[in-house]
């Protein structure tokens, strides 16, 4: 029998709103339909607020149940434990600000790693890893005063990494991917601009663009602007390629190169 008013273990969901109800732990576990250790990492991680203590009991309440089902239904839609935590300590009228802050946290994903389980993960040392930070290649944010790294972080560390294995030395690597970086920043800058004045429109008489149209927008534009700018990369890398192999009369390696540029094409994916 679960506490409060002695109602027997049946569908909650046909009592009145009105009723209080109270559950152990094992028994909002079951309600929500998640495990015990699903509830205690939920509050661990600062999502559901601790139950209240009678004596060595937990008690939970309604309220933690639809806050539990609230995070479990937002989890499922894609957004990672960080996004649904900003999006439940923010007010019922979430700013466009917050919705496109939101935007970028699903985009990131969910898994992050320390400094150290980075190194682990991608083969590189740390020693080399805060080296690709300083030329801005890894972007680790602040997580309670350490830094933490995202599934990007670790794919850039492996490309990397392959890069190193292959023979590139690193003290020419590096002011070539200084190069990049510094364009990239400039030239996303402007992309951010652009944005803000043709979706949001913020230097314009026009009226402005609803919340929900432009966390949309961005939504749809960035994986866009991602397959744009690596496609077009690939594209001129190959064809560059071609060109100095053509006026370096390597017939073999041209047909070699052309064949596996052929057979492998660049491809993205989104999740």
């Amino acid at each position: 029998m679960a506490l409060g008013r002695g109602l027997p273990e049946i569908d909650r969901s046909v009592y009145s709103e009105s009723i209080h109800m109270e559950y152990r732990v094992e028994e909002i576990a079951r309600t929500a339909g998640v495990s015990v250790d699903t509830v205690r990492f939920y509050q661990a991680r600062g999502l559901l607020p601790a139950p209240e203590r009678r004596g060595r009991v937990a008690i939970y309440s309604d309220r933690h149940l639809r806050k539990l089902r609230r995070i479990r239904a937002l989890n499922r839609e894609g957004l990672t434990l960080e996004a649904v935590r900003k999006l439940l300590d923010s007010p019922p009228r979430q700013s466009l600000r917050e919705s496109l802050l939101g935007a970028l946290d699903e985009a990131e994903g969910e898994r992050t790693y320390s400094r150290a389980e980075l190194a682990t993960a991608s083969g590189l040392p740390e020693t080399l890893l805060q080296v690709l930070e300083q030329a801005a290649l890894l972007a680790p944010s602040a997580a309670g005063g350490a830094a933490r790294f995202t599934e990007s972080d670790l794919r850039t560390a492996e490309s990397a990494r392959l890069f190193l294995d292959s023979g590139f030395p690193l003290q020419e690597l590096l002011p070539l991917a200084q190069m990049y970086a510094s364009h990239v920043a400039e030239i996303a800058d402007r992309a951010i601009e652009l944005f803000d004045r043709h979706v949001r429109h913020t230097d314009s008489d026009e009226e402005p663009a609803s919340r929900e149209t432009v966390t949309q927008v961005f939504r749809e534009l960035l994986p866009a602007a991602t397959t744009l700018v690596a496609l077009h990369f690939q594209r001129t890398l190959i064809e560059r390629a071609r060109s100095r192999l053509v006026r370096g009369g390597d017939d073999e390696a041209l047909e070699a190169a052309i064949e596996a540029t052929e057979a492998a094409r660049l491809k993205l994916t989104w999740s």
